[in-house]
């Protein structure tokens, strides 16, 4: 059986962070699939995927290496041409990904004890973002 559904969050761009869990984990419920993988996908080259601990410190913290890894304030030939300033934004977002695949075990997300997914927006601007949702399985 596949399932797939649509989800949507505004997002505060430069790197906001958003819990997702819930709206994934309640299309698992939908789905009625018991075994299979959740494939989570962001159209877009502005914005990543992943897992992480939703707590306030590591938020912070990854944001700050974020920004240290890949600044705003440095030369982006993107912008140059686009004249956007939103280069930064691509470049974070293709060192995180667009999707993830987690399985799906007794009708359920197998994430660790502290793990949550979440979404970020790296634009510069804010933005509705669009989650595709893929359930594969039985």
């Amino acid at each position: 059986m596949i399932f797939q559904k649509d989800i949507y969050r505004e997002t505060r761009g430069f790197c906001d962070v958003k819990d997702i869990t819930p709206e994934v984990s309640s299309c698992i419920a939908e789905s009625n699939i018991k075994e299979g993988i959740c494939v989570i996908f962001i159209p877009g080259s502005t914005a990543a995927v992943t897992t992480i601990e939703y707590e306030p410190g590591v938020i912070r913290d990854l944001q700050k290496f974020i920004e240290k890894l890949i600044p705003q304030d440095i030369h982006y030939d993107h912008n140059s041409r686009w004249g956007d300033g939103n280069g930064f934004s691509h470049v974070r977002a293709s060192i995180l990904g667009p999707s993830l695949s987690i399985p799906v075990s007794a009708g359920g997300l197998m994430l660790g004890t502290w793990q949550q997914i979440v979404l970020i927006d790296f634009d510069n601007r804010s933005r509705q973002r669009h989650i595709i949702l893929k359930i594969i399985g039985e």
